[in-house]
């Protein structure tokens, strides 16, 4: 871990970068340079995609993103993507050709050649019913189950197409009943409590239970990972509130979710999970394509720019890039731009968009006082708010009112000051327990000219550094 943020890069506070971005590890960024490269560049969470690569390669770069955080001085969150049932085809040889109304079959690790059924890596017959929707290659192929006999679900094709091994399956109207560990998962996530991950990812997840199982997996496994929840399933779109309150974090997985609903709805969608995000101060990320194009281009189409400006203006706390970062040939510079367009947008932004309070009777005594240093930070015109915090909550809450005072933490939990690494608007630093703290903090900012001669500061603090739950204390600064 990061001993301390006593190196952290030096900048003005008026040039913080509210949004946050994520980047995704793949073969071309898979090595210490390219790390430092996209941490320098604007990148704040790594995310570690579990569908593919060996435990001991995880360890190598787990290793590499710390060292790099310790040597440029900059906290960033560290995610463990866990595969979950991601269903695909099974192996056979050629393309399959499909036309419309033709009756497929489908079994468990079939033997295409010898039975003509064709084979997944999933046994569906355990989850599927008649009537239910069956997608392959990605939505490309879309067919109805018919019936499901002897463990080999039968479906009718609804359009032409072709087939190819390995290639996913959705199934956006069957439910997998709580289901959605596998086995790989289980034991990546056994592997994950033992290595200095901040966060895991559940894909596939259908409602809160989902991400409250997981939870408690990791709590017995003595890990203090928090809990990303993909929304990337039907179901998910159906339970989005009761599962936004029960993540720690909620992430727009947009390809996936383009599939199992209908493209025209994940605009809707994302809209609804950032504005519960910041009903229920969970931090949210937009994900999936957004700048594809410089997979192989050096440079964005104007739909992919305005895609991150509207997360962006939304309120989202990350933007994520995927194939960009983890395939593509533009990985640097794919972070560098996001960044561009981020800081541009939060310059310049027309707009502020507001979301509907919490409901009512469910205020407690932090979002009391994150709501009066909301106000106060606004009255005195304070150019930050400092927040002392052991398990970063408080900032979170401050933060879900979208300050236009940046955040500043300080918190001796080296764990705290990583995830929130994550969170909109807020910069975060490792420093000891100490009851001056903040104030130390802030001198420290003031030396190294983050913060000025004449800046006003909103402080928040506890009487009692070490204990979670006692911010109690507000105070205003004239440095």
């Amino acid at each position: 871990m990061v001993d301390s943020t006593d190196k952290a890069p030096i900048v003005p506070i008026a040039h913080f970068k509210r949004t946050k971005i994520i980047v995704t590890i793949g073969p071309p960024t898979s090595n210490y340079t390219s790390i430092l490269a996209m941490m320098k560049a604007g990148a704040n969470g790594f995310r570690l995609n579990f569908s593919h690569g060996t435990h001991e390669e995880r360890i190598e770069q787990i290793g590499w993103i710390r060292k790099a955080s310790k040597a440029y001085g900059k906290p960033v969150a560290i995610i463990q993507d866990l595969q979950g049932p991601k269903i695909r085809l099974g192996d056979f040889e050629g393309i399959i050709n499909v036309r419309l109304g033709q009756s497929l079959s489908f079994k468990y690790n079939a033997d295409y050649d010898a039975s003509g059924i064709i084979p997944t890596q999933y046994d569906l017959a355990k989850k599927m019913k008649r009537g239910e929707r069956l997608f392959l290659f990605d939505g490309r192929i879309r067919t109805v189950v018919t019936s499901v006999k002897d463990g080999i679900v039968y479906a009718r094709a609804e359009n032409d197409g072709v087939l190819v091994k390995r290639k996913g399956i959705n199934l956006p109207d069957t439910d997998f009943g709580g289901d959605i560990m596998t086995t790989k998962d289980k034991a990546d996530l056994t592997f994950g409590s033992t290595q200095d991950i901040d966060y895991v990812a559940l894909s596939f997840i259908q409602q809160a239970s989902d991400v409250a199982k997981v939870r408690k997996m990791l709590k017995n496994l003595g890990s203090s990972a928090k809990v990303i929840a993909k929304i990337e399933t039907k179901a998910a779109t159906e339970n989005l509130e009761a599962i936004v309150k029960e993540s720690d974090m909620v992430m727009v997985a947009r390809g996936d979710l383009a599939i199992e609903t209908l493209p025209e709805s994940v605009p809707v969608v994302q809209r609804q999970i950032i504005g519960l995000g910041l009903r229920y101060a969970t931090p949210t990320i937009v994900a999936t394509q957004m700048l594809a194009s410089m997979t192989e281009m050096p440079e964005p189409t104007r739909a992919e720019v305005s895609d991150i400006a509207t997360a962006v203006i939304l309120g989202a706390d990350c933007v994520m890039l995927s194939d960009e970062t983890a395939s593509g040939k533009y990985p640097i510079q794919s972070v560098e731009i996001m960044k561009r367009v981020i800081l541009y947008v939060q310059e310049h932004n027309p707009l502020t968009v507001n979301f509907a309070d919490g409901p009512k009777g469910d205020h407690n005594q932090q979002q009391a006082i994150s709501s009066a240093v909301i106000n106060l930070s606004h009255t005195v015109d304070a150019k930050a708010i400092v927040v002392e915090t052991l398990s970063g909550d408080t900032a979170l809450q401050i933060v879900s009112h979208r300050p236009e005072a940046p955040v500043i933490v300080v918190s001796s939990n080296v764990r705290t000051v990583h995830q929130l690494a994550l969170a909109y608007g807020v910069k975060s630093y490792d420093r000891p327990v100490d009851p001056f703290a903040a104030t130390k903090l802030t001198n420290w900012l003031h030396t190294n000219k983050v913060l000025k001669k004449g800046d006003t500061i909103v402080t928040v603090s506890g009487k009692y550094p070490r204990v979670v739950g006692t911010t109690d204390t507000i105070k205003v600064r004239v440095l």
